[in-house]
């Protein structure tokens, strides 16, 4: 489709997608569902933008193959489950560091949100291969 409409809304929805995507990711560390959820929004903007655009053009435009999304977000799955594993505690075994962070101050990260980052890229990569897929002509 060729829209101007599309292409220019396209434009500015793109940090709004992407803003709903990172806070469903942060808030999904402490309550299920977060990387799952912010996964799917973060491919629903790729996937507005190939309605305003066409999804040769987005594919170009892309950096990164949905491929290497999906490896990315294995791979970063797999790191969290090593800090539990390390410890001596379970597999899933959620472990936690606190840093001190200047201007924010006081920070804690664990393995939950290292796991749900994983689950972001591995859907987001999922999600643009079956658009990518989907719309090619044979």
């Amino acid at each position: 489709m060729n829209s101007i409409i599309l292409q220019l809304a396209a434009k500015y929805l793109k940090i709004l997608f992407l803003l709903f995507a990172l806070i469903a990711l942060i808030r999904g560390h402490n309550y299920p569902g977060g990387g799952f959820i912010g996964g799917l929004l973060a491919a629903l903007y790729i996937v507005y933008d190939s309605l305003a655009f066409t999804s040769q053009q987005i594919e170009k435009k892309l950096r990164i193959h949905p491929e290497q999304y999906i490896g990315a977000g294995l791979l970063c799955a797999l790191l969290s489950f090593i800090p539990g594993i390390y410890s001596g505690s379970s597999l899933m075994k959620g472990v936690w560091l606190s840093l001190d962070i200047p201007v924010i101050g006081v920070t804690k990260l664990g393995t939950p949100l290292l796991f749900d980052i994983g689950v972001f890229l591995t859907v987001m990569g999922v999600t643009l291969l079956f658009l990518f897929t989907l719309s090619t002509k044979r």
